[in-house]
């Protein structure tokens, strides 16, 4: 094995390094402590808006009117940031997605909760139900923009899992995330990520920051073919939130790579087939099994399915019959069901009936789970 020097100390509350391509947590810490989000909310805030765009529920050019609320609550009388959105004034919603996004506007992203469920509470909803969809369990919203509150929390494994999705669902409005500036009522404002300016291959994602959260920030960056996600929450300081993401994404950059193990085209057994019209069906995967590991590790993997000792016909096409598990030092990377990939239809009348025969002489006592190369072949 190709030595790996020990990943990097962060001195925050917690953090986690994510492969994008697999979903792979690579390097974590604390990843599933309760935190408060701050502006990392706003990720979500533009998930739920850019679903309900693409949904048709809304459009880019449906004029925003920003209320007593969004002005006061997000901009006006607080320490909180700002698009500098005047009362009463109307707004297209596109307008209003740039400034939360690059700006950061607390009023931006509380004028487009209200635009988008009829107020704020509702939308605090929405969020809360797309985050069940999404499978973060550690989080709940209570508000648009992060203001601190205590029923208002998130994970930093929470924060990948949405950060993923975002890139994955929506990347026309992913796309907003790398702009450096936008400028609004004759105001230029620059993007908050400084890793924007650092680093070229970063094109997003957002931070965060108040008292009580510390200084948190969310990033992605695509090199080559690779992209990694990046969370750290509860730093010391903006420069300390800048430093811990690129110190994570330059690590898992330089000591992990992907390989592509198994393509759903390509058989992974061939087991017989009781009672069919042929002597055998083909099974694999219903996609393509990607696995991220550490550099020089491809040759320790180990693969193995776990299938019924039996295959009766009929079998239709994608029916899940098994398990694929892929390992590395006991630890499992992968694992996936074994699916049917061609039909496989009963056999007539003579060759159900003789299988049948056959079949209480069979032992029940054939091993379950097999090996298999970890390759694609």
């Amino acid at each position: 094995a190709t030595p790996t020097p020990p990943p990097p100390t962060l001195d925050a509350t917690s953090w986690l390094l994510m492969d994008y391509a697999t979903g792979q947590v690579l390097l974590d810490g604390n990843a599933d402590a309760r935190v408060e989000p701050a502006s990392i909310t706003k990720i979500m805030t533009s998930y739920v808006v850019s679903a309900e765009l693409a949904h048709g529920k809304i459009h880019m050019e449906d004029p925003v009117t920003i209320s007593e609320n969004a002005w006061r609550s997000g901009g006006a009388g607080t320490d909180g940031s700002t698009s500098f959105l005047e009362l009463n004034s109307q707004v297209p919603l596109k307008q209003l997605l740039y400034g939360m996004i690059i700006q950061s506007g607390n009023d931006a992203a509380i004028a487009l909760a209200e635009h988008t469920a009829g107020s704020e509470e509702l939308f605090a909803t929405l969020m809360n139900q797309y985050a069940a969809q999404l499978g973060m369990t550690g989080t709940h919203y209570v508000d648009a923009s992060g203001l601190p509150n205590a029923n208002h929390y998130t994970t930093a494994h929470d924060v990948a899992l949405l950060s993923r999705a975002l890139i994955r669902d929506f990347p026309d409005e992913y796309a907003i995330y790398k702009i450096k500036d936008f400028e609004w009522n004759g105001i230029k404002q620059h993007n908050r990520n400084t890793l924007l300016w650092r680093d070229s291959s970063v094109d997003g994602i957002k931070t965060g920051h108040t008292s009580s959260a510390g200084f948190c920030l969310a990033t992605s960056a695509l090199r080559g073919e690779q992209r990694l996600i990046a969370v750290v929450m509860g730093a010391k300081s903006e420069k300390a939130r800048a430093d811990a993401n690129q110190e994570l994404l330059n690590y898992g950059f330089r000591f992990f790579e992907s390989h592509k193990l198994y393509t759903t085209s390509k058989p992974l057994a061939t087991p017989e087939l009781w009672k069919g019209a042929a002597p055998t069906v083909a099974l694999g995967v219903a996609e393509d099994v990607v696995v991220t590991l550490p550099r020089g590790r491809y040759a320790d993997l180990k693969a193995s399915m776990d299938l019924p000792a039996r295959l009766i016909a009929p079998l239709q096409k994608g029916q899940a019959v098994g398990s694929l598990k892929v390992e590395l030092d006991g630890k499992t990377l992968v694992e996936r069901p074994i699916v049917v990939l061609e039909e496989a239809v009963e056999g007539g009348f003579f060759k159900r009936m003789v299988d049948g025969v056959m079949l209480w002489f069979e032992s029940d006592e054939k091993p379950a789970t097999s090996e298999v190369p970890a390759s694609a072949g």
